[in-house]
């Protein structure tokens, strides 16, 4: 299917991550370079290198994003909020949220739904959350989708990337239950240019990839090929 849509560029789509637990700030450095080189949409890093990533994106396009109970979401609500806020207070703008998949699946939809319109109000940025899809079932994935809109989420994330690879049915699903409300991340095992376009074609408006560079490298092949 993707060979149909190669006029789209994807570059403005990525969310360049930079989360393996051996991140340094050297590494930090050159994503945001090549975020700002290539017009990437966000650099996500972890919460330790948010303030290092807003100083050198001051001033320029790509914005500062980072992850709040990754990659568990098991960790308190106090906690996620004081996390979401240092990270604000260091310029973050956009924050990847995990919900408490426990709380999901046991039925506590009030404590999801709670936590998660905590952040967002109190933050006042853009709260990408995350589902972890592939610990759901479709059932809950739709639950999932409208608690985190009606607490003001902007973004549903599909995947941390620590549980599996994204579906473009996960998207797909995504996109039907929001109906263009709010944006979707696809995230988690990108590494094809067709994956890439499928997952877009699908719906996703954003896509969180450490591969950003290859995927680029792979469009301008598929763009020389044809």
């Amino acid at each position: 299917m993707a060979a149909d849509y190669t006029d789209i560029d994807i570059a403005p789509f990525i969310d360049h991550a930079l989360l393996i637990p051996t991140a340094t700030s050297k590494q930090v450095e050159q994503w945001c370079e090549e975020a700002d080189r290539f017009h990437f949409a966000a650099v996500c890093v972890y919460p330790t290198y948010v303030k290092q990533a807003a100083e050198l994106l001051h001033g320029k396009k790509p914005k500062v994003c980072t992850v709040i109970g990754f990659p568990t979401g098991a960790t308190t609500s106090a906690t996620k909020l004081y996390e979401a806020q240092e990270a604000v207070e260091n310029g973050a703008t956009e924050l990847d949220v995990v919900i408490n998949l426990g709380w999901l699946k046991a039925g506590n939809t009030d404590n999801v739904h709670q936590e998660i319109a905590e952040i967002c109000e109190e933050t006042g940025q853009t709260v990408k959350v995350i589902l972890e899809t592939n610990l759901l079932t479709d059932a809950e994935k739709r639950l999932a989708a409208e608690i985190c809109m009606d607490a003001g989420a902007a973004f549903l994330k599909t995947s941390t990337g620590w549980n599996g690879a994204v579906t473009v049915e996960d998207v797909r699903l995504l996109k039907e239950v929001t109906q263009d409300r709010v944006g979707i991340k696809a995230s988690g095992g990108i590494r094809t240019i067709d994956q890439a376009l499928d997952l877009i074609m699908a719906g996703a408006t954003r896509l969180g990839t450490s591969r950003s560079i290859d995927l680029l490298h792979q469009r301008h092949k598929l763009d020389k090929s044809e």
